[in-house]
């Protein structure tokens, strides 16, 4: 009798192909791994294939998903603005030659900001010429042999405390912190200096009292000047008390500036050589004003010092002044003075003169400028002026 066969022990497992095993046991993990059952499978597995599936070499991971970015819903506490555009500031402009000039000036005369004009008139005239490029305004403050100002002294000399004007006291005051404020200096111009005419409201004072040296200072066509003498010691007096007055009475005045009739012409009669006395009175005069506001510059606008000495007696390199600017006002002698400016504060015009601004602006050895309205129309002139320069550079 054939012999029956054996039946096989066990479940057949070893006859499962082993690619078929690991298909079955991987899809397994992932089902527990995903449904969170934690059932360690290495036992059902026999332990010589163990090392050949890589899935349970693996390293454990997170049970907490990692939640993906979203721009749907962002967190405002981080939220970062996102960056502006900023333009960086133009760099300033270099200055214009004109610019680069220490001074750029104008004459005021007596009468052309007084008159009775109000704190915000004279406010707006400072912010005015400000605007036309002008850093400096030489406001005259004294002329014809009388304060443009209320002064003690002249009511204790003369009688009277002011030229005859109307206007209001705190005028200059108004006119220096206005200029202040806009980066601007205020020199006091004292306009006509030692001369006096026949409309002065001295004239017959000084005539009674022998102050006035003999002829007529026919400097200019056109206009007798009479020259007071400053070698006589009340009239020296009178002068330095006024000076050192105006000082104490407007402390923050940026500078004085006396002009060419600070001189005796050299043609008056007898042909006296009055140098020495002109020298001495200004060095006392300025010494006593130094002293009384040292912050105060004693500046002067003359002819070179070769005329001045020659035909005015002012030998002003002597007197010890702060800054000297040279007048060129005389056409026939125009080269002559720009050379000796060159070597000093400036040079000073006239508004005729304003063809000539470029040549003066293009030098560079020209430190500062000057300018005199002779036709009597300083804002004019500042337009004038700013329309120039603009054009030239």
């Amino acid at each position: 009798m054939p012999s029956q066969k054996q039946k096989p022990n066990g479940c057949g497992c070893s006859n499962i192909p082993i690619s078929l095993i690991i298909v079955f046991f991987g899809g397994s993990y992932w089902w527990f791994n995903n449904h969170k059952v934690n059932i360690d499978i290495s036992k059902f597995i026999p332990k010589n294939q163990q090392i050949n599936i890589p899935i349970l070499n693996h390293s454990p991971t997170s049970s907490i998903p990692t939640p993906l970015p979203s721009n749907s819903n962002p967190d405002p506490i981080n939220k970062q603005d996102s960056p502006k555009t900023v333009t960086p500031p133009k760099p300033p402009l270099p200055p214009t030659p004109w610019e680069k000039k220490i001074i750029r000036g104008i004459y005021l005369s007596r009468y052309q900001v007084t008159n009775n004009a109000d704190e915000k008139t004279i406010r707006e005239r400072v912010r005015y010429y400000h605007s036309q490029g002008i850093n400096t305004i030489i406001q005259g403050v004294w002329g014809n042999g009388c304060t443009m100002y209320n002064s003690d002294v002249m009511q204790q000399t003369l009688g009277y405390k002011s030229c005859p004007n109307q206007f209001q006291d705190k005028w200059l005051d108004w006119l220096i912190d206005e200029a202040h404020k806009q980066g601007m200096q205020v020199h006091a111009y004292f306009e006509k200096g030692i001369k006096i005419d026949k409309n002065s409201p001295i004239y017959d004072l000084a005539t009674s009292k022998s102050w006035i040296v003999p002829g007529v200072d026919k400097t200019y066509v056109g206009i007798d000047h009479y020259v007071l003498d400053v070698q006589i010691p009340e009239v020296a007096s009178f002068f330095q008390n006024i000076l050192v007055e105006f000082v104490q009475k407007y402390p923050k005045i940026d500078a004085v500036q006396w002009d060419d009739y600070l001189g005796y012409y050299a043609e008056l009669p007898g042909k006296v050589d009055r140098t020495a006395n002109l020298t001495k009175f200004l060095q006392q005069m300025i010494t006593a004003m130094k002293k009384a506001n040292s912050n105060v510059s004693f500046d002067i606008c003359h002819h070179n010092p070769y005329w001045a000495k020659r035909y005015f007696a002012a030998d002003w390199q002597n007197w010890n002044v702060d800054r000297v600017f040279i007048q060129a006002y005389n056409e026939a002698n125009f080269q002559e003075e720009l050379n000796y400016a060159k070597n000093y504060a400036g040079v000073a015009i006239t508004d005729k003169q304003l063809y000539r601004l470029k040549e003066l602006v293009d030098n560079d050895r020209i430190k500062s400028i000057l300018v005199f309205p002779l036709s009597g129309r300083p804002e004019e002139t500042a337009s004038q002026l700013k329309s120039l320069t603009q054009s030239e550079n």
